[in-house]
């Protein structure tokens, strides 16, 4: 439903240094929620001091900038708040251009609803065996890193129905532990982007340890898989196998970096978006009831199959909750390849751009009660009468997420198996505060004592 935007004004705001620069050093994450609710929907210009990105909060600018005018913003690989990454991906499939494109069209046959469909019930076989493994602990009542189970549960999952098994479960979780750390590590320099690469700062020595890790760990798999592509449905095999426009074969660093990028993308919003669910559960017991309830109805006594997913409805709005609050692409930067006038205000080629789902998504203007956890929002009523982008935590246009519905498919199919065997007892009581990191995570670990059903 389209939305009318603020009158344009041609008036620029823009938000000093000295009131931004405390709060970003003290909590980032609230700092910039704040900002975003003083504009009341206005494009702002943040004073970074030699750094003045313009920051867009209203669903209409978002739109303007990821959908309806992306031919203009590109997500330029030498852009400030992208050079921390491209550390570690390189170019690719989160790149710009001719190379991101080449990855896309690749990568993309993959991840159609038809291609993720076929794969449920091999992924629902493999969540089923790694939750069986949490029998132990439950019958012996010892407290459970949820985080951590959950990342061995994707693990299991995804390595095997995009991966091949090509990447082994414990490799898996040695290249997520380096995902965490990674992740961590380039928030100062996410912060103040304006720093050049060659002067040290905090997380650099992390950063470089931990990709070192990830290389270990994967580019010995990218070079032995090049011999048997051809037999291979899994992303490795497609990417060797993939021609550039001109006919060209990907050569082994973007092979890498594509594998790298894919295997971040499809591990890392399903593990960071579970661990928030259990404390809000806690907090919310109406709404675990109600959870229980519909996963109880559907899904029974039995395993969780394929038809089920089309019927945990309440299951997706909860999801649709949890990535309101904790998107994972917390921040999306663009660059205008040319002038172009936002609601009045002049936007000059080469300007950064920034739109936030963290922001937006909890913005007062858009949102009743947002920082309050609701999954009501997500009724289909209330959907219709609100902007697309107000809600973008895959982000949106050419760009947006290839690994969405297999996101939604995946986490259904957890959510479901777990709770259809297990009651919880959290050990701290309390949601976690929210530690900004390339992925927003919980400030501690969420632990808790699963009790059979």
């Amino acid at each position: 439903m389209d939305h009318p935007a603020p009158e344009p004004t041609g008036q620029l705001r823009t938000v000093p240094l000295h009131r931004i620069l405390p709060g970003l050093l003290r909590d980032p994450a609230r700092a910039l929620i704040d900002a975003g609710n003083r504009t009341g929907g206005a494009v702002v210009r943040l004073n970074l001091g030699s750094f003045r990105p313009y920051l867009v909060t209203h669903p209409r600018h978002v739109q303007h900038v990821l959908r309806d005018r992306a031919d203009n913003y590109e997500r330029a690989g030498d852009g400030l708040f992208w050079r921390p990454v491209k550390r570690l991906f390189g170019e690719g499939i989160l790149g710009e251009g001719q190379i991101w494109s080449a990855s896309r069209r690749m990568l993309q046959p993959m991840f159609t609803a038809r291609r993720v469909e076929a794969l449920v019930d091999g992924m629902a076989e493999a969540i089923g065996a790694a939750v069986d493994e949490l029998g132990e602990p439950s019958r012996a009542g010892r407290t459970v890193d949820i985080g951590v189970e959950q990342a061995r549960i994707v693990s299991r999952a995804i390595m095997r129905v995009l991966f091949a098994d090509k990447i082994s479960v414990p490799d898996a979780m040695r290249v997520i532990d380096a995902q965490d750390v990674i992740a961590t590590a380039v928030i100062p320099r996410i912060i103040v982007p304006f720093a050049p690469l060659s002067l040290p700062m905090p997380g650099d020595r992390p950063f470089r340890r931990a990709v070192r890790i990830v290389d270990d760990v994967l580019v010995p798999i990218v070079r032995a898989t090049r011999a048997v592509a051809d037999d291979g449905d899994d992303i490795i095999s497609t990417l060797w196998r993939a021609r550039t426009e001109d006919g060209r074969q990907l050569d082994e660093r973007q092979v890498r970096n594509d594998t790298v990028a894919m295997f971040a993308a499809t591990t890392e919003t399903t593990i960071n978006v579970l661990t928030w669910l259990w404390p809000h559960l806690d907090q919310h017991p109406d709404v675990a009831d109600r959870l229980y309830a519909e996963i109880d109805q559907v899904v029974g006594g039995g395993p969780v199959r394929r038809e089920h997913l089309r019927d945990l409805t309440y299951t997706r709005m909860v999801l649709d909750e949890l990535l309101r609050l904790y998107p994972i692409g917390w921040i999306i930067p663009r660059r205008a390849v040319a002038a172009d006038v936002i609601d009045g205000v002049p936007i000059e080629a080469g300007a950064t751009m920034v739109a936030s789902p963290l922001i937006t998504q909890r913005m007062a203007q858009f949102w009743e009660r947002p920082d309050e956890f609701d999954p009501e929002r997500f009724r289909p009523e209330h959907v219709r009468t609100r902007h697309r982008y107000a809600h973008f935590p895959f982000g949106g246009g050419p760009h947006q997420c290839l690994g969405m519905y297999l996101f939604y498919l995946e986490a259904q199919l957890i959510l479901a198996t777990m709770l259809s065997r297990y009651r919880f007892r959290l050990r701290r009581p309390g949601v976690p505060g929210l530690r900004l990191a390339a992925a927003l995570r919980p400030r501690e670990r969420v632990e808790l004592t699963l009790l059979s059903n």
